[in-house]
């Protein structure tokens, strides 16, 4: 049963504070003020055991829950206090309900929604905390809600299909190593012991293959360490700006993935960027929040420079073709967008458009990659074999001849 920390005022007005159980915080709440206890302040305690198990982190299959709960509770007419209190108290996760629960006691002290948010950056992202903002001032914090769980599905929607994407041929990497490990350590070492014993000329694919396996069995330890160092040595570059810039370069000119990236980066773009504006956030800030959430150095880098194109008048679309980073069709449909008045909407439609592109690239990558894995592990049992086979014949001959 979690344990709640109190803190109130008694019928004398002496402060009180202590610790109580109860199933949720509403029921500590009530037991407490039954002790004639006022002007309660109740929060879950957290053990080192609950940290250990539940960990701190809220994955963003919750944050898209919540936006879609709170949406649908203030189109019921809730107010945003009572429906945070409501999640809080129904959530069975148990970082959401303290979260909840710490956005509920911000909201009583008077601060806005979109302030509590800011205390999680890690949960809600700028662009998500920014158009919230946004949407308090106007008055659509319910529409805004909605369309943001509605943008997180469909992100998170794109990774699954990548995942699932690149999960077939990432076995069959993973079964080649295996194989190669297994022949290599226990297999091929008793064949070599085997034809040892028979002093027999062996053809050159089985001595290949047993001057390799004999390499690794010797010097497996500085495979490993060579492993570790360049393991040790990417994790220390990608912790400079310019190491994460050249990483990010590299992966954008890889042909066939580069290409997915690129689309996944302008599909988020426009997703994002249009869900911003759409919510009355002005389009310089929108621009800078957005480029900030693609994550992506050679992106941020050379979108830095649109804005102070756009605030010198030159408008967004032709800016954005200049980064060389958007392709032809896209600058042509926000072009569209800005001589019509409808960026907001354009946004959408490229988005959109680029969803259904991304998928195509992925379903290209598949097709390119696991043709690619097989091939390279049905040589590698291939030669396997054709050593063994070779050298088997070869000592059955050279037998039959003596």
């Amino acid at each position: 049963m979690p344990k709640f920390a109190y803190a109130g005022v008694g019928l004398d007005g002496s402060p009180v504070k202590g610790t109580t159980k109860a199933p949720s915080r509403g029921d500590a709440e009530v037991a407490l003020y039954q002790r004639d206890l006022r002007d309660l302040r109740v929060t879950e305690k957290k053990s080192i055991l609950q940290y250990e198990i539940s960990g701190p982190r809220i994955k963003r299959e919750e944050v898209m829950h919540l936006s879609r709960q709170i949406a649908a509770f203030l189109r019921a007419g809730l107010p945003i206090l009572d429906a945070v209190h409501a999640i809080g108290a129904e959530s069975e996760n148990s970082s959401v309900r303290r979260m909840m629960n710490a956005i509920e006691d911000g909201l009583r002290g008077g601060e806005r929604f979109s302030d509590c948010l800011d205390q999680y950056p890690k949960v809600f992202p700028d662009f998500y905390r920014g158009i919230v903002r946004s949407a308090e001032l106007t008055g659509e914090l319910d529409t805004v809600l909605a369309r943001l769980s509605s943008y997180i599905e469909r992100d998170l929607a794109a990774r699954r299909k990548i995942k699932s994407a690149l999960m077939y041929p990432m076995v069959v990497a993973g079964m080649s190593v295996v194989t190669v490990v297994i022949l290599s350590v226990y297999v091929l070492p008793k064949f070599k012991d085997f034809f040892a014993s028979l002093d027999a000329k062996l053809p050159w694919p089985t001595r290949a293959l047993m001057a390799f396996t004999g390499f690794l069995g010797h010097w497996w330890w500085a495979i490993l360490a060579v492993i570790v160092l360049l393991a040790v040595l990417y994790l220390v570059i990608t912790r400079f700006e310019s190491g994460r810039y050249l990483r990010d370069r590299i992966l954008l000119a890889v042909p066939v993935v580069g290409e997915t990236i690129q689309y996944s980066l302008v599909e988020r773009f426009c997703r994002v960027l249009a869900s911003m504006v759409s919510a009355g956030v002005n389009l310089t800030e929108s621009l800078a929040v957005t480029t900030d959430a693609l994550r992506n150095r050679v992106f941020v880098r050379r979108l830095s420079a649109v804005t102070e194109q756009m605030l010198e008048g030159q408008g967004i679309a032709g800016p954005l073709a200049r980064t060389e980073l958007f392709p032809g069709t896209a600058t042509a449909m926000l072009r569209v967008g800005e001589e019509t008045g409808s960026i907001d909407t354009q946004l959408e439609v490229t988005a959109e458009y680029y969803e259904t592109e991304l998928d195509y690239k992925i379903a290209k990558l598949t097709a390119v990659f696991e043709p690619a894995v097989i091939i390279v592990m049905g040589l590698i049992v291939g030669f396997v074999a054709v050593a063994l086979v070779s050298a088997m014949y070869g000592i059955f001959n050279q037998v039959n001849v003596q």
